[in-house]
């Protein structure tokens, strides 16, 4: 009998721990305009009273230009500066970044790691705001259904700033 367990505690300690994985993809379509200017986006979550809970992104110019830089024009990011944007610092390691080009850019997220962490049981949005220089900003809003107990995914399609956003659940 002590051989049978001492076999088996090797296979348990080299066990992949399994954790789930939510995955945003984020579409920045290609605009025939005279003017581009690559979009500001940000995407947090929201709980079912509309707080912000946590950051996912912040993509916005992060080059030196007139002081703060880039940063000075977050605000144009209307919803995300009134529910969370006001209070971060940033650049906020790990969430913040440089704008994206025209392309789909996915951001994925281990469900016991990160800002997924602090999630409780309940019912939440992914939103998805983009606002552009000498253009338009567009707001996009995912269901999310924590904690994930079956793969699912959640599809909306933008109509200028933003091209197709998807969240893919994993649990």
């Amino acid at each position: 009998m002590r051989k049978a367990v001492t076999a088996l505690f090797p296979t348990l300690i080299a066990a992949p721990v399994m954790a789930g994985e939510v995955t945003l993809s984020i579409q920045i379509p290609r605009l025939d305009v005279s003017e581009y200017h690559r979009p500001y986006v940000a995407a947090w979550i929201e709980g079912a009273d509309g707080a912000a809970v946590s950051n996912l992104a912040v993509w916005y110019d992060l080059r030196k230009r007139e002081g703060e830089g880039g940063a000075k024009w977050l605000k144009d990011l209307r919803q995300w500066w009134r529910r969370i944007g006001r209070e971060t610092e940033m650049p906020l390691d790990g969430v913040s970044g440089a704008t994206r080009p025209v392309g789909t850019h996915a951001l994925r997220f281990a469900t016991d790691a990160g800002p997924l962490t602090a999630l409780k049981p309940g019912t939440y949005e992914v939103v998805v705001e983009a606002a552009r220089e000498v253009g338009g900003r567009e707001v996009v809003r995912l269901p999310l259904a924590w904690p994930l107990t079956a793969p699912s995914q959640a599809v909306q399609q933008g109509k200028d700033e933003l091209g197709t956003v998807a969240l893919d659940l994993k649990p």
